[in-house]
């Protein structure tokens, strides 16, 4: 009971530590799991581990495989959260690029990694081969919050993204022919069974996890689950697709459940934000158990194996070498740039499934008497702790070196998806402006959504928005909503994060009609509050651009759209296309001259207003 409670309680610890350092959660996890394991057994009396993870006839948590087991079932919902974050929008631009990451690059990594292994450490083909297998996979787990911390071009992250979760089933398939290949022996036989559990894998992961998938949301739809059992009737239906596919498919369990989340994450899901946020918060607390376990079911025999320069060598080739090999074969003939690749293929910690699975097999060849078996766990284990001390310290400041780090983030965060908020939102992205926008109201994402728009359903109280990765380059903020409140909720709140090179929000009523004590966060003008923006949108849902002659020309025109209830300025677009964003200060813009643009929403400056802002710029 102790030991139980003890690892809950250490890895919350290291998870908030984590937090409050901006690290990936698995580095302290792995390191007090050490502690608590192998390193301990230096410090006690009778030579015992803190932390006994398998039952050694004595103590223990786990008897038999049963780590094992409770291993495979929690990473079943790890990687299937992870699928419900995939979305189609993500990738539209970098398809190609991640395809041949989980392909080409996944074999360059199998054949690098395991020829280096075989070399460098004299091990036989087969463990050589087992090992290479087992670091094909890149951790969701890891490489999230690193991307958290980093703001990066949206191309990049959804790369990084996208590899490491959909690599994880993949990397699993490879250790599994691989452990077959020395289980069954080579040859006829081995090449009969390999291509069997290949198609068995391929055909009932995929089939699993589309069809429970559809019968998920189908019940979901059909309100056929209380909302008080919904998160835990979609937990027990994820558990069974993993388990049913395993059944007939060793190891396809992991790819039914990735499936699963990809569908249903791109579906039109009602309760899919709370569902995630579940599913998140169970991670948590799994990802937090599992490290520990797993690093403190390691030998401190096991670790006097690879401490030599051997295992530097490895670490380097692997990292430094074969990666890098890998993203730009991968990344050939893409749009991605030299600096781009660079990054990619420094950022690639591997993370649970490759400390699992490890594990595993390393235990069951060790139990066969294999020669060479004792080296998969802890080489493993050190490729895991390596990639992610190394990416978690370096790739913030590696993204500066290599220039991938947005110093200057040119996206625009729009809070409130009403009907102008979406005709502004449309028109920065046809002006090539990333453009997110985020309400609680589904029904207006939706309508977002069917514009094009990449819109988030998300309640700006919560504390997760500040985690997605889609918001990386945001630097722009616009509170569009009809609640004074929120809006000024959403200013003081992620003015830093999202806001820093501006942030704005609607007037109220009282400023309004207080221009003297108008706020400099003020949009467009300090006559235009949400029901003026609404009225307009109303009669006149359309944006327009008028040509500028100087400065005074433009200062006329501001003043017309004050007298005007259907004239609101949005915009000043410069020459070069640059869009500046209108506030109730929008006197203070000096040097405008030809080539600017006016762009405003409403109905259109009719000729005696453009008459009568000429004068004003004789006057």
């Amino acid at each position: 009971m102790v030991e139980l409670a003890g690892i809950i309680i250490l890895g919350i610890i290291a998870q908030w530590v984590a937090w409050r350092l901006k690290l990936p959660a698995i580095l302290p996890l792995i390191l007090i799991g050490l502690l608590v394991g192998p390193i301990s057994t230096l410090f006690t009396e009778n030579g015992e581990k803190l932390i006994q993870p398998i039952w050694n006839g004595e103590k223990g948590l786990f008897p038999g495989d049963g780590l094992y087991y409770f291993v495979s079932l929690a990473i079943s919902i790890i990687l299937f959260e992870g699928g419900l974050t995939l979305k189609r929008s993500e990738v539209s631009n970098v398809g190609p690029v991640i395809t041949k990451l989980i392909t080409v690059g996944t074999l360059v990594t199998f054949f690098g990694a395991g020829f280096a292994a075989h070399f460098i450490f004299d091990l036989n083909w087969q463990i050589s081969f087992l090992f290479s297998s087992l670091i094909i996979v890149t951790g969701p787990t890891v490489i999230t919050p690193i991307l958290r911390n980093i703001p990066l071009k949206k191309d990049v992250s959804a790369i990084l993204k996208w590899e490491g979760i959909l690599i994880d089933p993949i990397g699993a398939l490879a250790a599994v022919l691989v452990f077959e290949f020395i289980s069954v022996g080579e040859g006829q036989a081995y090449t009969k069974t390999a291509l069997i559990e290949f198609g068995k894998i391929l055909l009932f992961g995929s089939t699993f996890g589309f069809t429970f998938a559809h019968a998920l949301a189908f019940a979901i739809k059909k309100n056929f689950i209380p909302h008080y059992l919904l998160n835990v009737v979609s937990l027990s239906v994820v558990l069974l697709v993993f388990v049913e596919s395993d059944i007939f498919a060793h190891e396809s369990g992991l790819l039914a459940v990735v499936v699963m989340g990809m569908v249903m994450g791109n579906m039109n899901l009602p309760n899919l934000k709370e569902l995630l946020y579940f599913k998140e918060s169970l991670s948590v607390l799994l990802i937090s158990i599992l490290f520990i376990l797993l690093a403190a079911n390691i030998n401190i025999a096991d670790m006097e194996l690879i401490y030599n320069w051997n295992t530097v060598i490895l670490f380097a080739v692997i990292v430094f070498l074969i990666r890098p090999i890998g993203v730009f074969l991968s990344t050939r003939g893409s749009g991605l740039k030299v600096n781009e690749k660079i990054f990619i293929g420094w950022v690639g910690p591997r993370g649970i499934v490759a400390a699992g699975i490890a594990s595993l097999f390393g235990s069951k060849l060790m139990a066969k008497g294999e020669v060479g078996a004792e080296y998969i766990t802890p080489l493993v284990f050190m490729i895991v702790l390596g990639t992610v001390l190394l990416n978690a310290t370096t790739a913030r400041i590696f993204a500066k070196w290599v220039g991938v780090f947005l110093e200057r983030s040119e996206g625009i965060l729009i809070i409130g998806a009403s009907k102008a908020s979406r005709i502004i939102a449309n028109y920065l992205q046809a002006n090539k402006r990333h453009v997110v926008v985020i309400d609680n109201n589904e029904s207006n994402i939706e309508k977002c959504k069917n514009m094009g728009l990449e819109a988030i359903t998300a309640n700006i109280y919560s504390d997760n928005l500040t985690d997605n990765l889609e918001l990386n380059d945001v630097g722009y903020l616009m509170a569009l909503t009809g609640n004074s409140d929120i809006n000024k909720y959403a200013i003081d709140k992620f003015r830093t994060q999202f806001g820093e090179n501006g942030s704005f929000r609607l007037v109220n009523v009282d400023e309004m009609n207080d221009p003297e004590n108008n706020p400099k966060e003020g949009l467009f003008s300090h006559t235009d509050d949400f029901i003026k923006l609404t009225e307009t949108v109303r009669k006149y849902p359309a944006i327009h651009e008028i040509e500028l002659k100087d400065q005074k020309h433009y200062e006329g025109l501001i003043e017309i759209t004050k007298a005007d209830d259907h004239i609101i300025p949005v915009f000043l677009k410069a020459p070069d296309d640059e869009l500046i964003i209108i506030s109730s200060f929008s006197k203070e813009f000096k040097d405008i001259g030809e080539g600017y643009k006016l762009v405003y929403l409403g109905k259109m400056f009719e000729s005696s207003e453009s008459a009568a802002a000429k004068k004003i710029d004789k006057s």
